[in-house]
């Protein structure tokens, strides 16, 4: 299996963000209740590697159509923002 690329982030405040790019190895997203992208972090200095494109590495949203045993099965996710949290907008109840 493949992890879903994340195609856009616009959470340009995190330190895997470069560009609306993200450059982490592979995120999690979730917290059983909550979409939100849990490797978002915010500190002085850049993260990852420039080279990495993100991917998704494991998806906590049970009740997303996309999330099979925890992995997530979409093509590919966005990231953006709901009420200042980073979100995975590509989430969708199934």
């Amino acid at each position: 299996m493949e992890m879903p690329v994340v195609n856009r982030c616009e959470a340009t405040s995190c330190v895997y963000n470069r560009d609306r790019r993200c450059h982490a190895t592979a995120i999690t997203v979730g917290d059983l209740s909550h979409a939100h992208c849990d490797t978002f972090f915010t500190t002085a200095g850049p993260g990852g590697d420039q080279e990495t494109v993100g991917r998704v590495g494991a998806c906590k949203m049970y009740d997303c159509r996309h999330n099979v045993a925890l992995e997530c099965q979409a093509p590919g996710i966005d990231i953006g923002y709901v009420q200042d949290e980073a979100d995975c907008m590509t989430y969708a109840p199934a």
